[in-house]
């Protein structure tokens, strides 16, 4: 029978400030490889990974066993479902590829533009923010840096733009998951949480568009199309605050980002005093991937249709680590036994609506069974490197999860006061930073976000939202989502390091700006 172990949160002698100091050495490690000497993302996420072995070993005195489970379950976690998604949403763009598909995109795409920055809006904000919204887990990273590839962009700068692009909507994304799963995590109101985190969000959402373009292409350029640039993010950001407010979280990124595309396309045609110049059935069947692959998410995501497929999922309670450690306070409320329930949910998979729309690209395209399967194995060889950051990343999150050193950096957190709103979103933002995911960050310090605004006498609606909110401007720099860009640019090692470099400053930025935002709702 397996023994039991208890998570500590101080190291001896250390306080809370020198084993925060202790507990951050992975993530110093990965800046470290990335930003300073620049080694390629798998390598700097195996050293990331390695130090955090160390510190939970030998800094928290964490269980071996306990500690490879973790970093096997993350590894795992990393494999289905994250990788799973990347792989079909790759597939489903080589798809348009070998058929000569996406040449009638990129035409049907100019014929409203071709400007490159209004196409970024088009295909990196607005577009990618409806997949985000209907699948999310690294789907729109995919698709959109491909498709942006695929029109003309290097695969460094189509990169850049697309994380850049990627934060409006990952609070509301996969249909609403990262706010449902706060509301669960924290027991707080679901209405109230989805209004106050579109009330954090909007702001910035307004200007993202406007800022992406700066970013990437220089202020003079920005300038120029400063108005459809508004225009998109503030029927972006419009929707975005009603919607959440008024609706609920589930439909916020779906209507936002539609009314983004509506009020580009509109721009656009007036501009031009013309519509698309091909033929239409000629664009829709180019477009049938991606019309397919909407409609296979949202299929996916339809309540009852999500209840039948999720019937079969198969919980594994995993092995030597489930419920064998213990989480105690001040991170919660009381000792709690900390789940370890690996979830293969193969059919309600985000990935396997990726799949199904693939296939049945393959047949409205008329791809051959043996074409097909070449398509498949090409995919499969570019995914080898990033699989394994990917991999390396979970792993290391997990482990710092499992091992208490996420729950020591929170609380380092936290022992900010009266700056705690500001340092709120931080925490957000180091929790996606570390997981990849909005939705994983509000599991893991959601709790604790709550448990600290009741000590300060804060709210913590606001708090738990500005967790949400602030974790969205880590998705950038996550390693996680830069290994799905460069799956889908094919992006050269040393180019990701350099990404890494320059989405950090943008991040910092961005995250401090919802923090500030968070600060000010706190003194009302």
């Amino acid at each position: 029978m397996n023994s039991t172990w208890a998570q500590t949160y101080e190291m001896a002698g250390l306080g809370i400030t020198g084993s925060a100091l202790i507990a951050a050495i992975p993530i110093f490690v990965l800046l470290m490889m990335l930003g300073v000497l620049r080694k390629p993302a798998w390598m700097a996420a195996l050293a990331g990974l390695a130090s955090a072995l160390g510190v939970a070993l030998f800094g928290y005195g964490m269980p071996g066993s306990m500690a490879l489970g973790s970093v096997a379950y993350g590894a795992c976690f990393a494999l289905f479902p994250i990788t799973w998604i990347i792989f079909w949403a790759i597939v489903l763009y080589r798809l348009t590829l070998v058929t000569g598909q996406f040449e009638v995109i990129k035409d049907s795409i100019a014929s409203l533009t071709n400007e490159r920055p209004l196409q970024a809006l088009l295909i990196a904000f607005a577009f990618g923010a409806f997949i985000e919204g209907a699948a999310g887990f690294g789907t729109p990273v995919a698709v959109a840096t491909a498709m942006l590839v695929g029109v003309g962009f290097g695969a460094f700068e189509a990169s850049a733009i697309c994380l850049l692009a990627n934060t409006a909507p990952v609070a509301f994304g996969s249909i609403g998951i990262p706010v449902v799963t706060l509301a669960g995590i924290t027991g707080l109101p679901l209405a109230e949480l989805s209004g106050q985190v579109g009330r954090i969000c909007a702001p910035v959402s307004f200007i993202i568009p406007a800022y992406l373009i700066a970013a990437t292409e220089g202020f003079a350029t920005m300038r120029r199309v400063l108005f459809p640039a508004l225009l998109c993010g503030g029927s972006f950001a419009g929707v975005q605050f009603l919607s959440s407010n008024y609706l609920g979280a589930q439909l916020v990124d779906i209507l936002s980002s539609l009314s983004s595309i509506l009020a580009l396309v509109v721009y656009l045609v007036i501009k031009k005093s013309s519509a698309l110049n091909m033929p239409l059935n000629k664009v829709l069947h180019a477009w049938s991937p991606y019309l397919l692959l909407v409609a296979c998410v949202l299929l996916w995501g339809y309540e009852p249709v999500t209840k039948i497929l999720s019937a079969s999922a198969m919980k594994i309670e995993w092995p030597g680590l489930h419920n064998l450690i213990t989480r105690m306070p001040p991170v919660m409320v009381k000792e709690t036994p900390y789940a370890a329930v690996f979830n293969f949910n193969f059919l309600a998979a985000s990935g396997t609506s990726c799949m199904v729309a693939a296939f049945l690209s393959a047949i409205v395209l008329g791809v051959k069974p043996g074409q097909f399967i070449k398509v498949v194995g090409e995919a499969l060889l570019q995914l080898r490197i990033p699989t394994v950051t990917v991999c390396s990343v979970l792993g290391m999150a997990f482990l710092m999860n499992y091992s208490g050193a996420t729950g020591t950096l929170g609380l380092a957190f936290a022992a900010t006061g009266v700056l705690f709103p500001f340092f709120s979103a931080m925490l957000g933002w180091l929790g996606v930073f570390l997981t990849g995911s909005d939705t994983s960050a509000n599991a893991l310090f959601g709790n604790l976000q709550v448990v600290t605004a009741g000590k300060l006498g804060l709210d913590p609606v606001l708090m738990a939202a500005s967790n949400s909110s602030g974790g969205v401007m880590g998705k950038m720099i996550s390693l996680q989502t830069i290994a799905v860009a460069a799956a889908a640019t094919k992006m050269s090692t040393e180019d990701q390091a350099k990404l890494f470099r320059f989405t950090f400053g943008h991040s910092i930025l961005l995250a401090s700006v919802i923090g500030v935002i968070t600060f000010i709702y706190s003194r009302m």
